[in-house]
């Protein structure tokens, strides 16, 4: 079992990393790490939430996460997840909010021999370069739009709940301000205010998300459509490759990588990561 204890004790090191097998559905529950944490899932979609939001990462993409945020894993599909733990200050120009992070080929064979360093290497070993490659990859890489605001008022937090769990929901703006006894005005102006996006732009982001969800368990792209508010498979599609760059049946084939090269993992799906 992979003990998260001792990569913590070994805080004088810039980077410790850990790799762990997680089962489709699994649930890490809300916990927090000292040091910064960039999760990589190698396979399966990883779903990051927070106290400000949520992250929803398929293969090729990471979640960094600033040291003492607390935070909870769910699996869609069977995930391969690999941690880093970073010390803040270990070098100039990482990541400096919560975010996801784009993962170059390069970046995920670094991320892959870190999980495998011993938990002490001196500053003039191969280790050592090999992190400090990493650390300078982890610098370049673009910041990336699959981050999902939660707001900190209770009724619009209501609101986002209800189109969280039902994305198919399309009761306009408008709708939602009468059920809340709020003129549109005011609606719109307390969304943006607790969010900091609009209220149309919350509600395509969260049913964009949601679908790579839904499409990393194999479901058809018409049915996720469909399922997620969509009148026509080509209007989900048109939406999803302004978002994501690319048609979401190309989506997991662009963005899958190459496991031939996959190293030895631990198997302890209880352990949070």
């Amino acid at each position: 079992m992979v003990d998260i204890t001792s990569l913590h004790n070994a805080m004088d090191m810039p980077v410790t990393g850990i790799a762990i097998d997680y089962p489709s559905g699994h649930v890490v529950e809300p916990h927090s790490h000292p040091r910064s944490q960039l999760l990589y899932a190698i396979q399966g979609v990883l779903v990051v939430e927070t106290q400000v939001g949520r992250w929803v990462t398929p293969p090729s993409r990471g979640v960094w996460l600033q040291a003492g945020t607390q935070h909870s894993l769910r699996m869609r599909g069977a995930a391969q997840v690999r941690s880093l733990f970073i010390n803040p200050d270990a070098i100039p120009g990482l990541p400096t909010s919560d975010c996801v992070i784009a993962i170059s080929p390069l970046l995920r064979e670094l991320i892959l021999a870190a999980t495998q360093l011993a938990d002490h290497y001196s500053s003039d070993s191969r280790d050592a370069r090999l992190v400090r490659l990493l650390l300078d990859e982890l610098c370049t890489l673009p910041v990336l739009p699959l981050h999902l605001p939660w707001p900190d008022d209770k009724r619009i937090a209501h609101v986002c709940r209800t189109l969280s769990d039902q994305p198919a929901v399309n009761l306009s703006a408008n709708e939602w301000a009468r059920q809340l006894a709020m003129s549109p005005k005011t609606f719109h102006r307390r969304f943006l205010l607790s969010t900091g996006v609009t209220f149309g732009r919350w509600r395509q982001q969260a049913r964009l998300l949601y679908s790579l969800e839904c499409l990393a368990q194999g479901e058809s792209v018409l049915g996720v459509a469909l399922q997620h508010g969509y009148s026509s498979q080509s209007a989900f599609a048109a939406a999803f490759k302004r978002q994501f760059g690319v048609p979401p049946s190309a989506f997991y084939r662009a963005t899958e990588p190459d496991l031939s090269s996959q190293q030895e993992t631990s198997e302890a799906p209880n352990t949070e990561a």
